[in-house]
């Protein structure tokens, strides 16, 4: 009998994160709903059914993290995949009005998040036999996309946001090259309707995940250090 994959999602009580479960959980997936609050993760995983298990987890949190991690060694043994999907626009303020303070409150859940999380999983998914790493990061996060006068994402001027998102393509890459044994790729979902921008996105939350699912059930021989999205590669 062949062994199920086991993913970890975090941020997935609701819009990406939730579709990313439920649709991971339609291949037949054991799915753990990483979600900060403990009853809303618990009301989710029980909505969607299937082999979904709440996991309480707050990507800012060393203990919140590694008691996830603990539970899941306990109860599952291993992690085969991680969807590092946690993230936070911030306060809207504007670029001269951005203080330091603003911009450490979004790189504590979008950037420093993902290392917290990913560092304390490896143990587990250094057992899986295919392990992949799959940070959500934005289309704001590339420089190339938000210097071109093409592109919408030009117009948006901001600090916090699109900077943890960069930083976070960084952080993969180096990922990338010390993992050799893993996929370690980035997501853009691209402009989405979810609550982080208001429900304002033209895409589904369907559409929105197609490249995290993507790159979630890659093959082991598959791309890794890629930025991509539902269309395919994004310049960085």
């Amino acid at each position: 009998m062949t062994e199920t994959t086991i993913a970890l999602v975090t941020g997935a009580n609701k819009g990406l994160g939730r579709e990313t479960v439920r649709r991971l959980a339609e291949l037949g997936w054991t799915v753990l709903l990483g979600s900060r609050d403990a009853e809303r993760g618990a009301a989710t995983a029980a909505e969607l059914g299937g082999d979904v298990h709440a996991v309480p987890i707050d990507v800012t949190d060393d203990d919140s993290v590694a008691a996830a991690a603990k539970e899941i060694e306990r109860r599952w043994g291993r992690l085969d995949v991680l969807v590092n999907n946690a993230g936070i626009t911030g306060e809207r303020v504007g670029a001269l009005d951005t203080t330091a303070e603003h911009l450490r409150t979004v790189f504590e859940t979008n950037t420093f998040g993902p290392v917290r999380v990913t560092h304390a999983m490896l143990p587990l998914l250094e057992r899986s036999a295919a392990p992949r790493i799959v940070m959500v990061s934005s289309g704001m996060g590339s420089i190339a996309v938000t210097s071109d006068p093409e592109r919408l994402e030009s117009t948006i001027v901001a600090l916090g946001y699109p900077s943890s998102k960069t930083a976070l393509n960084m952080i993969t890459t180096q990922y990338a090259k010390a993992l050799p044994r893993f996929r370690v790729n980035v997501a853009d979902p691209g402009y989405t309707a979810t609550d982080l921008n208001g429900n304002s996105g033209h895409q589904t939350v369907t559409e929105g995940t197609d490249a995290i699912v993507a790159l979630a059930t890659a093959a082991p021989d598959g791309p890794t250090g890629t930025f991509v999205d539902r269309h395919g590669t994004v310049p960085w």
